[in-house]
């Protein structure tokens, strides 16, 4: 087999291991609202659970991603599946809530093992120019897993609503297995293997001097804005219309539909016109006003209609933003998707702590406030480009 074909099939593999940890994760969207009433709790609780979730990946992604340039990337990812199923099965199987939190715990832990290795392992085997592209296609499976999972957890609640989260587990473990056997292993990068490892705090605050910064706090901004709609919908719609699972499951899946397609087919020629920060702001200003007139819709179509617009929206971000950080990494690989997971981690640790408080006072506070943040994250976008790096308003050339 020639180097372009091996790297071809591992980033199948990659997109299938990303698929079913996105979707993992997705399969229980929909029956969080009546799985949470079992334990008496509502919209602070799932805030919080998604909060320990985020919290668990700040901490260990800037360690995962660094580990990974030193030892590579197949060990690590195959350990991340198999502490996201066994996560998933206990949460499954918990009955008191601090079992929930614990097991949204380590399925944090086992998350940050899996997608900083992996969006390393992208950067790996393609090159500079295919690398949007590649961040497309693995930001894809991300958006099919979301999209296919809350639709197969919206019906298998019909069987019980513990068995979406056995299934999503048996799912990682056997996304784990198939990895061992399939996933090609890389060699690790030697220079890094020399370097002492630093702790979270060195990490962070080497961050502040990386050429990508600015683009981290976009994704901590971008992240925590989003995470008022995500975190919240499912208890809105369920508290405003009496939407049930499936309700839940078919708008998200239908959002995950089109961005499947968008970041299929349109990402790499909307990078390859416009550049990828044009595509983050567009993006940005479009996300801020759909989240905002979520508000104001009622009907099942036009509820629709604006939440796929916003996950559209979102979906051709993370994957922009992704390659931008990527292409500055240079070697560093995998010390810069750790520090990527980890701002994306802090905003979702905190915008869903928030959006919970902020639900429980008034249901549609999330929404405005979450559109003020997403547009001062288009703001801050707009100014550092335009003063900073006007380049970036172009398509690469290089």
């Amino acid at each position: 087999m020639t180097q372009q074909k091996s790297n071809k099939a591992a980033l199948y593999i990659l997109m299938f291991n990303m698929f079913i940890a996105m979707g993992s994760i997705g399969i229980i969207i929909p029956v969080m609202p009546e799985y949470l009433k079992i334990f008496g709790a509502a919209g602070q609780v799932l805030g919080m659970l998604i909060a320990t979730f985020a919290l668990a990946q700040f901490v260990f992604s800037p360690i995962a991603g660094n580990l990974s340039d030193q030892y590579g990337r197949k060990n690590l990812i195959i350990f991340g599946l198999i502490v996201t199923g066994l996560a998933q099965i206990g949460f499954g199987l918990a009955t008191d809530v601090w079992m929930l939190f614990l097991a949204r715990f380590l399925g944090g832990l086992g998350s940050a093992f899996v997608a900083p290795p992996i969006m390393a392992f992208v950067a790996d085997v393609t090159t500079y120019e295919e690398r949007g592209k590649g961040m497309g296609m693995l930001g894809a499976a991300m958006s099919l897993g979301f999209m296919i999972g809350p639709g197969i957890g919206g019906f298998l609640a019909k069987v019980s609503l513990h068995f979406p989260f056995f299934t999503a587990g048996a799912a990682a473990i056997v996304a784990s297995i198939l990895s061992y056997f399939l996933l090609p292993s890389t060699k690790p990068n030697t220079a890094q293997q020399k370097q002492k490892q630093d702790n979270l705090a060195k990490q962070m605050a080497r961050s502040i001097h990386m050429p990508y910064f600015v683009m981290l706090i976009i994704m901590l901004v971008f992240s925590f804005g989003i995470a008022n709609f995500q975190t919240t919908l499912s208890l809105f719609v369920t508290e405003k219309f009496n939407y049930t699972p499936v309700d839940i499951a078919i708008i998200l899946v239908v959002g995950g539909a089109f961005g499947v397609v968008v970041q299929m087919f349109i990402i790499t020629p909307l990078f390859n016109r416009y550049g990828e920060m044009k595509v983050v702001l567009v993006n940005l200003f479009i996300a801020s006003v759909a989240i905002f007139l979520i508000l104001f819709v009622s009907g099942f179509a036009l509820i629709l209609v604006v939440a796929t617009i916003f996950s559209t929206a979102t979906t051709l971000i993370r994957p922009a933003v992704n390659t931008l950080i990527s292409k500055l990494a240079e070697k560093e690989q995998g010390f810069a998707a750790g520090l990527n997971n980890a701002y994306m981690s802090l905003g979702n640790m905190i915008g869903p702590a928030l959006a919970g408080l902020l639900f429980d006072w008034n249901m549609n506070s999330p929404y405005i406030f979450g559109s003020i943040i997403l547009l001062a994250c288009f703001f801050l976008a707009l100014i550092w480009t335009v003063k900073k790096a006007p380049h970036l308003m172009h398509p690469d050339t290089k």
